[in-house]
């Protein structure tokens, strides 16, 4: 699935529509450059799950937690670049099975992600404009009509 957005906002409401048919269990896995709007999408998400809006960039942290009755798990792998990164990032630590996780610069674990990831790819097409690939085997399909 292909969309494109014409604005921050456009693109929330886009993620917040995903956000509000994901389930515990699900993990979305970005891709895309800095500043493409992994973050501003990852916002929409939070939305749709009813975390509200505050959502902000774990570049440093590495991971910003939402809770709520299915709680996101916000992560940045850019710094990650192995297993051994992976595992002492505490990574494993976290409940997927019962919770969902958003994880920005995902290529770096790619290895490590379950077979039924959520791909999303976000480009930048210009300083507003966002190109959207969603790889999820049709899942969402009736979500977009």
């Amino acid at each position: 699935m292909r969309k494109i957005t014409h604005s921050a906002e456009e693109t929330i409401k886009f993620a917040e529509k995903l956000g509000s048919k994901l389930k515990a269990g699900d993990m979305i896995a970005y891709k895309g450059g800095l500043g493409a709007g992994k973050t501003t999408f990852t916002r929409g998400l939070a939305i749709g799950l009813g975390l509200g809006d505050n959502v902000s960039s774990p570049t440093f942290a590495l991971v910003n937690e939402y809770c709520g009755d299915i709680n996101l798990y916000h992560f940045d792998m850019y710094r990650i670049t192995n297993e051994d990164d992976l595992e002492s990032s505490g990574f494993y630590d976290y409940d997927f099975e019962n919770n969902v996780a958003a994880i920005e610069w995902s290529e770096n674990i790619a290895d490590f992600l379950p077979k039924n990831t959520i791909y999303i790819t976000i480009n930048a097409l210009n300083e507003t404009e966002r190109e959207i690939i969603i790889e999820d085997g049709g899942r969402f399909a009736a979500a977009w009509n």
